[in-house]
């Protein structure tokens, strides 16, 4: 069974355009998903509160816990090649999703979740329970995401991406579903509402990806024992430490910069927009996330390095432009006002933060498309080097705009992570150095 069924007849540019644009289209329908959340419960009884609540807490929290299994994506596609393997990595992420779960129900539902709000996020007490229910009700989600990352890699392995992006509109569905019935029936706060139809969207599409992957399985499942790649525990997990540990240490940032922003001026205005805006950026930086396993499952062909350099510098630069004409267009008015629900006072901030996004679509591309070399090149070590260096490049940014205690949270937190991007972007490509020369 061929690692990338492609037809030769197609040019290397269109190859490489037909592996990303579904990927991208699922990160882009993923990135509607925090919008469309906000703009739901922008129209609940008082919307500042269960939004800061969702941005400052439920989110982030819920993103560290799970951020271990997020590269299980690149491990699939990188290491699926028969079914030992495929038995090898299945084994692996339910023993994660297991453990990691039974960490966010100790979270959630202990006062451990106490500590953690009040001593460690500062987070303003106003927010603490509806942060905890949201919390309980997110318990779904770290075992969903590792089933669906896990076999979405097998997809893109076998160049069957296009039922990813199906999937992720799958997902959306189950999504507003849920947040139309929640807020008819006008039964739940906006936090119970939001949180449910979150769980229910990504464990459909798990089990959605789940069905998608079935007939590739089956193929895989005749492929012969004795192939001379076998799993080697030690050996594996060299190379996936470092990659989970990636995300882990990325996501960390983000309840990093919920504690410096309460601590900086108007926390709350601050928390509310931040997840509206947050939304906004994520759908641009979504269709540079998607190009990491498009280089993973790429790379290793002929003739494919040059091309895949010009098209990350074209995509990168594509989608910062567009977010520019938002920016500059009365797009953005659309978008904080009309879209988001968001009162007069707290869409000006959004539009004036805007302007501390810019160049995070750019670095997106480029640093996915670097971190996807050093993933087939199974040197992982300089993908964690250069996160540690963004998460310390962005705290001593906000330690700074603390220390000011002048200049709004909303404002420094992006400066922060426009700064730690650049740095994190500047390592891997010094790392990337000699790589870079023999895939020309």
């Amino acid at each position: 069974m061929p690692d990338h069924p492609y037809r030769q007849s197609h040019s290397v540019p269109w190859i490489i355009v037909r592996t990303w644009w579904p990927l991208a289209m699922s990160w882009l329908l993923m990135g509607l998903e925090r919008p469309i959340v906000a703009a739901f419960m922008a129209r609940f009884d008082t919307p500042e509160i269960h939004l800061a609540a969702y941005a400052s807490v439920v989110f982030p929290l819920s993103l560290v816990i799970e951020s271990p299994v997020i590269m299980l994506l690149a491990a699939s596609t990188a290491l699926t090649k028969n079914w030992a393997w495929y038995c090898f990595l299945r084994n692996f992420m339910a023993g994660m999703a297991l453990v990691l779960t039974s960490l966010h129900i100790l979270v959630a539902f202990t006062p451990i979740y106490d500590f953690i709000t009040l001593e460690i996020l500062n987070t303003p007490p106003i927010l603490v329970e509806p942060g905890r229910i949201g919390m309980m009700l997110m318990t779904p989600w770290t075992a969903s995401i590792a089933i669906r990352r896990f076999q979405q890699g097998i997809l893109i392995r076998q160049g069957q991406s296009r039922w990813i992006g199906i999937g992720t509109a799958v997902r959306l569905v189950v999504l507003c579903g849920g947040l139309i019935v929640g807020l008819w029936l006008e039964r739940w706060t906006a936090i119970v509402v939001a949180s449910c139809a979150i769980s229910l969207g990504v464990m459909g599409e798990a089990f959605f990806i789940r069905i998608c992957a079935q007939p590739i399985l089956r193929t895989l499942r005749q492929t012969t024992t004795d192939h001379p790649d076998q799993p080697h525990l030690e050996r594996f997990l060299q190379f996936y430490v470092p990659l989970a540990i990636t995300p882990l240490l990325t996501l960390i940032a983000i309840p990093i910069s919920s504690a410096a922003l309460s601590r900086m001026p108007n926390p709350i205005d601050s928390f509310a927009v931040w997840s509206i805006l947050g939304g906004l950026v994520f759908l641009f930086q979504g269709l540079g996330l998607a190009y990491q396993e498009v280089v993973v499952a790429l790379i290793d062909k002929p003739h494919y390095g040059h091309h895949l350099r010009h098209f990350a510098l074209k995509l990168g630069t594509g989608v910062s432009a567009l977010l520019l004409l938002i920016t500059i267009t009365p797009l953005s008015t659309m978008w904080f006002l009309d879209l988001s629900g968001l009162p007069q006072n707290l869409a000006r901030l959004g539009q004036i933060a805007l302007w501390f996004t810019l160049l995070l679509p750019f670095l997106t591309v480029i640093e996915c498309w670097l971190q996807g070399i050093l993933v087939h090149a199974h040197q992982t070590r300089g993908i964690i080097e250069a996160v540690i260096l963004y998460v310390l490049t962005s705290a001593l940014i906000l330690m700074a705009g603390i220390l000011a205690g002048t200049v709004t949270g909303l404002y420094v937190g992006y400066l922060a992570s426009m700064g730690g991007l650049i740095a994190q972007t500047l390592w891997l490509r010094y790392r990337c150095r000699t790589l870079l020369k023999s895939t020309e």
